[in-house]
């Protein structure tokens, strides 16, 4: 009996290997919506996407391959006041950050894909890359805005909170759409699988007293804004077993820099 997996990579071998060559580079602005995922949203709402703007360059293999690096930067937010979950309202927490990153995709179209053909002009397509970002999570106390990540709000100690600076892994789908033989209109629906679960400053229990003895006064007032009295140390604030994650929607507009035909010699 074949094994269905082995037979799936031959056919993609098979269609990739067999595609008629296009290369050239194409390049391009991308505006979208990003969501975060994690302690601060578990329930995955939708209901607070924040801008994104990214600058794209691709390169086309063939017709069925291709490579695409990208410079993003995008807002997340999360707010527990919204939440429906009475946990979570009581725990009383929010947090917003900018995001910068650099990212690398590897795409695969499902039909061939030709610049200027009439036959060829679109296809959906499936991806999947890495990527290197920065976060910095922030919230208001008092009309200020204050950063979380230098307060160990978790009682991590000093010069050893988490870094700002995190690996992802990143996949989707999308759908490119010729608007003439230089343009074309894409459309992308990506998700980021990160490696750490304080995007939102939030990730394991409330620290004792101790722990954040000797820090910024803040540290102990943003640890804990809790609507209930008496909260205890060693109590779940969130849930570290789940790591935090991204969510994008966005659309580029690309330009093929199509290479000049070489002159034919006459003999």
């Amino acid at each position: 009996m074949s094994n269905p997996w082995l037979s799936g990579v031959f056919v993609f071998l098979s269609l990739s290997l067999s595609a008629q060559p296009q290369r050239g580079f194409e390049a391009g602005p991308w505006l979208g919506a990003a969501h975060f995922f994690g302690d601060l949203n578990t329930s995955y709402k939708i209901n607070k996407p924040g801008p994104l703007g990214s600058l794209a360059m691709r390169y086309n293999i063939n017709q069925r391959l291709a490579a695409m690096a990208k410079l993003t930067a995008f807002r997340v937010s999360a707010d527990d006041a919204v939440s429906t979950n009475a946990f979570e309202k009581n725990r009383n927490l929010s947090f917003f950050s900018g995001v910068y990153e650099g990212s690398a995709q590897f795409e695969f179209n499902f039909f061939p894909y030709k610049h200027g053909d009439k036959e060829r002009f679109f296809t959906p397509y499936l991806f999947v890359g890495a990527s290197v970002y920065r976060f910095d999570p922030k919230t208001r106390y008092n009309d200020e805005v204050v950063r979380l990540q230098p307060l160990g709000t978790e009682g991590q100690a000093s010069g050893k909170e988490y870094s700002l600076i995190q690996p992802a892994l990143l996949y989707g789908m999308g759908f490119k759409y010729d608007l003439s033989p230089s343009w074309s209109l894409n459309i992308e629906l990506s998700a980021r699988s990160l490696y750490t679960d304080y995007v939102d400053d939030v990730s394991t229990v409330y620290p004792t007293p101790d722990l954040l003895a000797g820090r910024d006064p803040l540290s102990a007032i943003l640890s804990n804004r809790s609507l209930l009295p008496n909260i205890e140390p060693g109590r779940q604030r969130g849930d570290r077993r789940e790591t935090d994650g991204f969510g994008m929607l966005s659309i580029g507009l690309m330009y093929f820099f199509n290479p000049l035909p070489c002159p034919k010699i006459s003999q």
